[in-house]
């Protein structure tokens, strides 16, 4: 173990040859350029991050990533030339274009760009791939530009100042060899993408080894990262304050090591710097020489203390322990299988194995028909290696398997109470898999959509036993066997639903058959209330976490919530007494539809689901939220009420807004919400609602018309906007208001 000293030394040793270490070159003058005349630019879509890091690199605008800022758009000196970067391919569009101050920006940007080989601003040539709305931006301000979007366009290059692309992500070696040499000698290079956008569409790459783009603009100290931006303003992104020097890796680097008692780091600085050194830790290239040799060096010296866990969380006041362990998790991912080693966080969660427990092979039928993972009731116990083995006709055909189901990424939360990332995919291209991770998991067999292989018989082979019983398949009286499986974490499925639970809160389970008949029960009834067959592409899944990336619970694929969530999943008799309203409203998102969803009901049509499950499932009524009890639901109306029923507070308050559903159905009952959905399911493309008005309006005028009766008066009372027309359109039917509504105010 280092002596204090031996750390203290080190330390300074690595500030005195940080290049970032001294005073960054002034940027005034580029940002002045850059920004001259905006004050913000637009946020197409949701746009990816920036990591920049070089001493010739910089942030121009930046975005919110949770309480950190990262850049949006980031720019550089490159030898002779520059490059600016933004976070998404849509700055490029004719929308974005037209919003706030985005068209001047990008025009700037050509200008700067074109300084870097001293061309005149009246005689500056812009070479254009694809691109057809910028391009003409570009001609409508007197640059000359044109589009050399056509094979052999690498050798024309050099009759140009600058290339404007979006297509970098894809470049082979040799475009990506002619680009950079172009900006080396003086070119500008001017583009944007969408990373975490192309991670999705190209699964089993990486933005650090197949990412054209960032092979070309890595040379000058920034890349393309992955993650999401929020905005700053009202229409994307403001640009004043100029980006914090903190926003920079390299700075903040230095920041953090040259800190001392005479000059601490604030908290909001000390986020700010663990943020920006992280993500540049997560986004710089294996081959880096700029910034990765220094974060090598420190993770060396702090990687042994980096061992996040339930009671030993890493926080944002821990900077080099996390950037030890975000170093770390990268080579993890992509270290070869005979290479890795449980890590020493893994016993501490998802958990250990007991060295004991036997290692077993099993043989299992995948039905590929069924989209998503397929459990296989076994665990690949930490750094171990399994075995999987389809047949030929199976091999390269989308089938993977991964092991681990807590998929939820932590990267963006100022405390880790486990590794940000513990899931690793493998695709199995060849009849015969080896797979392995440090830290240990259910093993599972992921099916792509519309697989054509049908039934399959996979064996997997080196893993141990985990608890794990399937309705209907799994005999009850094993079951008491079954769930002393060593494996520490069990999974039980239903029908529609599986639950994916530690081990220890089955190991006394003696009725998992009327369980997972509730929970059957709770996944039919979601599509009953839509008015669809029961049966569904692939069951709904729950998985408990220690800790999860949003929120109490949230939805999706699977469903993700705390440990204590696993603690009343597996609790027939509350759920039965009491319900649960989380469960039920994060199962709800899984079935929302956006043609009935209008702005500021995201949080609202969700909980008809979680009325309608406490109701039909558990037989209640006004209960699984103390909000929806009838003295707290009539004192918030009257109060809506008197204040004028200001729209602005109806749909920023999910339950007053749930009110007004909720006399939906005390008056017309659940079966008219059942033929009002069935009604959207079998809507043609073209008379679906694409704005807020029309989704106001369809939603009265449909539900007016299932229960025959006017709800133009009842949706203005409320103080929800329509249309006059669509008003009109209902005219004829007889005017409905609940029994006593309005209330009297007086």
């Amino acid at each position: 173990m280092r002596s204090p000293l031996t750390i203290c030394v080190l330390t300074a040793g690595l500030v005195g040859h940080l290049a970032w270490a001294q005073p960054q070159p002034d940027r005034d003058a580029d940002l002045q350029a850059l920004l001259a005349g905006v004050s913000e630019i637009a946020a197409p879509g949701w746009p990816g991050c920036l990591a920049v890091y070089g001493d010739q690199a910089f942030a121009v605008v930046t975005g919110k990533s949770g309480q950190a800022h990262t850049p949006v758009v980031a720019a550089a000196h490159y030898d002779r030339g520059r490059i600016v970067a933004l976070g998404h391919n849509g700055y490029f569009g004719r929308q974005a274009l037209s919003t706030a101050d985005t068209g001047q920006f990008m025009v700037n940007a050509v200008g700067w760009l074109a300084a870097g080989r001293g061309a005149r601003q009246d005689a500056i040539k812009v070479a254009v791939q694809g691109l057809p709305d910028f391009l003409a931006l570009l001609q409508e301000k007197g640059i000359a530009a044109e589009d050399i979007a056509a094979p052999g366009w690498t050798a024309r290059l050099e009759g140009y100042d600058v290339l404007v692309s979006t297509a970098l992500p894809g470049y082979g070696p040799d475009e990506v060899r002619a680009v950079t040499d172009f900006v080396r000698r003086g070119g500008g290079l001017l583009s944007g993408d969408t990373p975490w956008g192309w991670l999705q569409l190209n699964p089993g790459k990486s933005l650090t080894a197949d990412h054209g783009g960032n092979q070309i603009i890595a040379h000058a100290g920034l890349v393309w990262a992955d993650g999401g931006l929020d905005r700053t303003g009202p229409r994307g992104f403001v640009t004043d304050p100029r980006p914090n020097r903190l926003v920079h890796a390299g700075a903040a680097l230095a920041a953090v090591l040259a800190e001392s008692d005479n000059a601490p780091l604030s908290k909001e600085e000390l986020a700010q710097a663990t943020w920006s050194i992280t993500q540049a830790a997560r986004a710089v290239l294996p081959g880096d020489t700029i910034i990765l040799p220094r974060l090598r060096e420190l993770q060396q010296l702090h990687v042994a203390e980096a061992v996040p866990g339930p009671d030993q969380p890493l926080k944002l006041d821990q900077p080099l322990l996390r950037l030890a362990l975000t170093l770390q998790m990268e080579q993890i991912k992509q270290a070869p299988v005979d290479q890795v080693t449980a890590h020493p966080s893994a016993a501490l969660f998802p958990g250990a194995v007991p060295a004991e427990a036997p290692r077993v092979t099993r043989t299992l039928t995948i039905n590929t028909a069924v989209p998503g993972w397929h459990s296989t009731g076994l665990y690949a116990a930490p750094g171990e290696v399994v075995t999987v083995t389809v047949p030929e006709a199976a091999a390269d055909q989308g089938l993977q398997v991964h092991i681990g189901c807590h998929t939820d990424t932590l990267w963006g939360l100022d405390t880790w109470k486990r590794c940000p990332e513990i899931v690793r995919w493998f695709s199995l291209t060849q009849p015969v898999t080896r797979a392995a991770n440090a830290f240990g998991g259910l093993v599972y067999v992921d099916v792509p959509g519309d697989c054509p292989l049908g039934e399959v018989t996979v064996e997997v082979s080196g893993a141990v036993e985990a608890p794990y019983f399937v309705l209907g398949r799994t005999d009850p009286q094993q079951w008491r066997t079954l769930r002393q499986a060593p494996a520490p974490w069990a999974e039980l499925q239903g029908s529609s639903v599986i639950l994916t639970v530690p081990s220890a809160t089955i190991r006394n389970l003696d009725n998992p058959v009327q369980l997972m008949q509730f929970w059957s029960h709770i996944g039919d009834s979601c599509n009953e209330l839509l008015s669809r067959p029961v049966a569904r592409p692939r069951p709904e899944r729950y998985v408990a976490d220690v800790q999860i990336s949003a929120g109490y619970m949230h939805s999706g694929y699977p469903i993700m919530t705390h440990l204590d969530g696993a603690d009343l999943a597996v609790d027939l008799e509350k759920l039965r007494t009491q319900g649960s309203w989380g469960h039920f409203h994060e199962i709800g998102h899984n079935h929302q539809s956006g043609d009935w969803t209008f702005s500021g009901t995201g949080e609202v049509t969700v909980n008809l689901f979680s009325l309608y499950l406490i109701d039909r499932c558990c037989g209640l009524k006004d209960v699984g939220h103390p909000a929806i009890k009838p003295e707290d639901r009539e004192k918030r109306t009257r109060e809506h009420l008197a204040a004028g029923a200001p729209f602005e507070k109806w749909r920023s308050d999910p339950f007053l807004a749930l009110y007004m559903y909720m006399q939906l159905q005390e008056a017309f009952g659940w079966e008219t919400y059942k033929r009002v959905f069935a009604e959207y399911d079998a809507l043609p493309e073209a008379e679906r609602p694409k704005t807020d008005d029309e989704k106001r309006d369809q939603w009265m005028v449909r539900f007016s018309r299932a229960v025959g009766r006017n709800l133009g008066p009842f949706f203005q009372a409320w103080g929800v906007p329509t249309s006059q027309a669509a008003r009109d359109s209902i005219a004829s039917l007889p005017v409905w208001m609940p029994e006593g509504f309005p209330p009297d105010q007086g």
